[in-house]
């Protein structure tokens, strides 16, 4: 297998973290310090990096500031969400749960969602993606 690298950006200039490879470690505390000593996170309410995408998955390492919002969206493919810290408020289906460190939930695609964080919150955020979303 190809490995395959991100490309650069103004925010991520370096363009060498590995996103696809026969085997992709993930270093989560060190993703963690880079997106909060990013701009996004300083003047924004959130950041976030992809530290994996291959054909049929991704994985979005997400930061949260406390009140932060992911207003109602849908996603094409099945998603888990994974609390690495902090706490969240879920919305789905009429129905809230709130997600402490540690804590995760599966979702079926097309179901409309949203996110709330209650405290400061990192997530990580897996999807199923179609063959040709690259």
């Amino acid at each position: 297998m190809e490995e395959k690298f991100n490309e650069a950006t103004q925010q991520r200039p370096e363009g060498d973290r590995v996103m696809d490879a026969a085997m992709v470690t993930i270093d989560l505390p060190s993703f963690i310090k880079q997106i909060k000593q990013e701009s996004p996170w300083k003047d924004k309410d959130r950041n976030a990096i992809t530290v994996f995408k291959t054909n049929g998955m991704r994985i979005v390492l997400i930061a949260l500031h406390a009140g932060a919002e992911l207003k109602t969206h849908t996603a094409e493919g099945i998603i888990s969400v994974q609390v690495i810290d902090g706490r969240m408020k879920f919305t789905a289906d009429n129905r809230s749960v709130e997600l402490d460190k540690g804590q995760m939930l599966a979702l079926h695609k097309g179901i409309p969602h949203s996110v709330e964080a209650i405290d400061e919150t990192i997530f990580l955020l897996t999807l199923t993606t179609t063959l040709e979303d690259k």
